[in-house]
Formats: C-alpha cells, structure tokens, sequence
C-alpha cells in the first residue's frame, strides 16, 4: 500500500531548522500501514531534510559548517543571473538533499534515542512549506 500525506511548516527564514519527528511519527501512527518506509521530500530548491541531535549545541555547530563549506558571502553566479541574493542557500540544499527515507515497525519509526528528523529552511526569506510524506508498507 502507497500513502500520499502532506505536513505545513512556517520557517523563520535562513537557517531555521524545525524538528519534524513528533508529526512524521504522528502521520504514521494514523496510517493504516502497520511497517513500512516513510520518504519525506521537500519541493523546492531551499530546503533540506536530514536527521540530527535536537540540541542547541549541535544546531549551532551544523548552521557554522554550512557556513565553513559554502559561505554566504562569496560570489555565486546564480546571483549574477537572477540578483536574488541566495545562491549560497541553492548550494547548501543541494547537498544536503531534499528527502530523507525512516522505517518502521509496529507503527513506529525507527531511529536512534537522540536522533530526530529536522527540515532545514535555506532560504534567505521566511517561507510556508508544504512536505510531501509517501508512507509505504503494509
């Protein structure tokens, strides 16, 4: 069985991560499909989903990598060609990656004790988002 549901975000704008693991959880737990796979992907070419620590340490450690691998203050000629002021925010999506895949058992998703799913809003500007969940299983 394939299940198509969607989850709405409103981020703050560039950097804003926002632990989407209770409503992932909570879209499974409603599902009719006891084990499976969830794939969450974001449409649009600004945000990322990835897992992580919730922490506030590690929150601040990940916003200073993407800082240290793709700078905000470079040149980007996406820039050049649309003046819009975010081809770091593209880049930083770009390998981040706009999906991420969670098994379940039992109605449960499986991940580690101090893992959560986080989307990752890369854009420059606040943005409504709407995730798309296929919740696949039996």
């Amino acid at each position: 069985m394939i299940l198509t549901k969607y989850l709405s975000l409103r981020t703050k704008g560039e950097l804003d991560m926002i632990d989407i693991t209770n409503a992932v959880s909570d879209i499974v737990n409603e599902a009719n499909i006891r084990s499976g796979i969830v794939t969450i992907f974001v449409p649009g070419s600004t945000g990322a989903l990835t897992t992580i620590e919730y922490e506030p340490g590690l929150l601040e450690d990940f916003q200073n990598m993407l800082e240290r691998i793709i700078p905000k203050n470079i040149d980007y000629e996406h820039e050049k060609r649309w003046h819009d002021h975010n081809g770091h925010s593209h880049v930083r999506a770009s390998l981040i990656g706009p999906s991420i895949t969670i098994p379940f058992k039992d109605k449960r998703l499986i991940l580690g004790t101090w893992q959560q799913i986080v989307f990752i809003e890369l854009d420059i500007h606040s943005r409504s988002r709407e995730l798309v969940l296929q919740i696949i299983g039996e």
